[in-house]
């Protein structure tokens, strides 16, 4: 039993390990890019090409992770797709050209993309919000070394690409990892008897292992069958929204702050340094009191919590109030991701929710490049200070479509509500 124990926090290790990893590229390219462009002789737009290839491959894995999970086992899907986040960085380090970063991208996406979609399916299928808090607060320890990573490798290595080079090699070494323990995830395709599979922590026998939580979920459903459910759409709505506000905020916050509201350059750097580190901290100690919140009352609080700081922030109140209602923007936003995957089940039912947790990711990564997108548009036609509005707006409409969600959960409950809500 205590090997058993072990082997099941050995899983939740790499998978914390795992999520580490899917933050360290995105601290690396901001550090790495103005040596980047000066090596590749390139001018300051074509950082868009990368994000758009990267965003592409993220989006194809991403969208369908349950039917990956379905057809594969979830261990060789980690590996895989920790084989190709780290190939692909490997890649960057030793591309002769800015054509071959630009076709590695879509590769660093795949791989992304799966890594985020598998383990969250995961999570969500064997373990509580707690756990899906702390995996997503790990991500901002990989995006905060990132940078420092990236900073030695052209400080005292001399170039950009040893910084990719390194955290590629641990991307791979994670992958061997995978496979390693492969049949210890659980998982697999449709069995030859047409019985749908079920997912989980496998036992020694590839049965479930006993300290795996009864959880289990049906994943080899169509596609086209969960897209039918209107509750499946409306969920990947409240996911796009929800990061269209976390990244706009993160991308125009500082620009706000020092071209609009007075705060000093310095003083909003620092505050935007620590951006991630709020988050990281704000998911922490959420992980501590989710069994004592329900997932509905933790939302709803973040959410009108994070409203108060939007308010205070378009009010544009002199002084150190706009600091303090960007820091309680962040505090209040840290935990609303992880609680929200945590709750799909009970929005669109366990039998679509691997399929569904795919596609909620997907439509974050839509609403990650939307978001700062439509800000920049706002400022544009009216001004800096609207920004602020167009977020207050943004968290309303996440607050309303939420509550109604709720709404629905609660039909999905009822007697003869599953059942209708599958037809």
């Amino acid at each position: 039993m205590k090997k058993r124990a072990g082997l099941g926090l050995g899983l939740v290790v790499l998978a914390f390990l795992a999520y580490v990893s899917l933050g360290l590229p995105d601290g690396l390219l901001g550090v790495a890019w103005p040596s980047m462009r000066h090596d590749f002789s390139l001018p300051l737009d074509s950082l868009g090409l990368l994000s758009i290839a990267f965003t592409v491959g993220y989006l194809s894995s991403s969208f369908f992770a349950g039917r990956l999970v379905a057809r594969l086992r979830l261990g060789m899907l980690l590996a895989l797709s920790t084989f190709f986040a780290g190939a692909a960085l490997v890649g960057y380090g030793v591309a002769p050209g800015w054509w071959v970063v630009v076709v590695l991208g879509v590769a660093a996406g795949l791989g992304g993309g799966g890594i985020d979609g598998a383990l969250n399916i995961y999570v969500a299928a064997n373990h509580g919000e707690r756990m899906m808090q702390w995996l997503h607060a790990v991500y901002g320890v990989g995006a905060t070394l990132g940078p420092v990573i990236m900073t030695l490798a052209i400080s005292s290595l001399g170039s950009w690409r040893w910084g990719y080079g390194v955290v590629g090699g641990l991307e791979l070494s994670l992958a061997i990892c995978f496979v390693a323990t492969a049949s210890r995830w659980g998982g697999g395709a449709r069995h030859a008897g047409g019985a749908a599979p079920e997912y989980g922590i496998a036992g020694p026998q590839g049965g479930a292992a006993p300290e795996a939580e009864e959880l289990r979920h049906h994943v080899d459903v169509p596609m086209l069958e969960t897209l039918r459910q209107w509750r499946v759409w409306l969920s990947m709505f409240l996911f796009f929204i929800y990061m269209a506000i976390e990244v706009a905020f993160g991308s125009w916050a500082y620009t706000l702050l020092t071209e609009s509201r007075g705060v000093s350059p310095r003083l909003a750097g620092f505050f935007m340094a620590s951006y991630w580190g709020i988050f990281t901290v704000g998911r922490i100690v959420a992980g501590f009191y989710t069994r004592r919140v329900s997932e509905r009352t933790l939302v709803v609080g973040s959410l009108l919590v994070g409203l108060v700081g939007t308010v205070l922030l378009a009010l544009g109140i002199p002084g150190m109030v706009n600091l303090i209602a960007s820091a309680v923007i962040g505090l209040a936003l840290a935990p609303v991701l992880a609680a929200l995957l945590s709750g799909t089940a009970g929005r669109v039912g366990e039998r679509n929710t691997p399929n569904a947790i795919g596609i909620q990711i997907a439509a974050m990564g839509v609403g990650g490049a939307a978001g700062p997108s439509l800000a920049g548009v706002v400022a544009e036609q009216l001004s800096l200070d609207a920004i602020a509005w167009f977020l207050m707006a943004l968290t309303v409409v996440l607050i309303g479509s939420y509550l109604f969600s709720l709404r629905s959960e609660a039909q999905l409950g009822r007697p003869g509500g599953r059942s209708a809500a599958l037809r």
